[in-house]
């Protein structure tokens, strides 16, 4: 048996690039995210109650995840260094046999546009910027919250963070682009598998290219630059 699932929203922000988005929701607060409803859905009564809510859960769909791997019964988590496997429903992974996204994110407001209807805008997002939202759902407190929970491997590395070095000159950054990169990079945004120590890496946030060194604990980053067209 099949079903049909389509988008009920788009989510838009400053990851406009899957490297470097943080690897759960909630890693990184800084980054605000406009979440626009599919003019299907853009009625002001499916949001009736929501403003009394500090927290949603979005469902969504892994775009880009490559279609020809998404389903594999193992996958190696970044975190644990990606040469060891683990059955992929003990993961977040994207390869899952369905690629749905479950990401926890805090209401800043809800607000009527002009263009847009009434939006909801968010922090704490993972979601590439344009990632199709299925679902939307109020988050509870005394369910959902289970602090005493066991999380797998999760808890070993629950705190692992880089150290962030600048050698680029971020003096012109705007304080809320500063504070969203260097959480980002506190992550560890590599592929698993690499670990290089004189390769310059590049990602982009916004419209700033950066481009760092990781050695061990220590993240350098080398430059920080606007991309060719972004205005001032």
């Amino acid at each position: 048996m099949s079903y049909t699932i389509e988008p009920i929203a788009h989510i838009y922000n400053n990851y406009n690039d899957k490297f470097g988005i943080p690897r759960q929701s909630g890693l990184e607060n800084e980054t605000e995210s406009e979440i626009v409803f599919c003019d299907k859905y853009r009625d002001d009564n499916a949001l009736r109650g929501l403003e009394g809510y500090s927290h949603i859960w979005l469902l969504w769909i892994f775009t880009q995840a490559n279609s020809k791997k998404y389903w594999s019964p193992t996958v190696r988590p970044p975190r644990l260094g990606g040469n060891k496997r683990m059955g992929v429903f003990s993961t977040r992974s994207p390869f899952h046999p369905n690629r749905i996204g479950l990401s926890c994110v805090k209401i800043k407001s809800i607000e009527k546009t002009r263009n847009n209807g009434t939006i909801i805008k968010v922090t704490g997002a993972d979601l590439l910027c344009g990632t199709p939202i299925i679902d939307i759902k109020p988050y509870l407190s005394f369910t959902d919250s289970h602090p005493n929970a066991r999380c797998g491997f999760a808890d070993e590395v629950y705190h692992f963070e880089l150290d962030i070095d600048f050698e680029a000159d971020t003096k012109d950054l705007p304080k809320d682009v500063f504070e969203a990169i260097t959480e980002m990079l506190k992550q560890d945004p590599r592929p698993s598998y690499q670990d290089e120590p004189q390769r310059v890496y590049g990602m982009n946030y916004s419209c700033y290219e950066i481009k760092f060194r990781v050695n061990g604990r220590k993240l350098t980053v080398t430059e920080i630059k606007k991309q060719n067209g972004s205005e001032e």
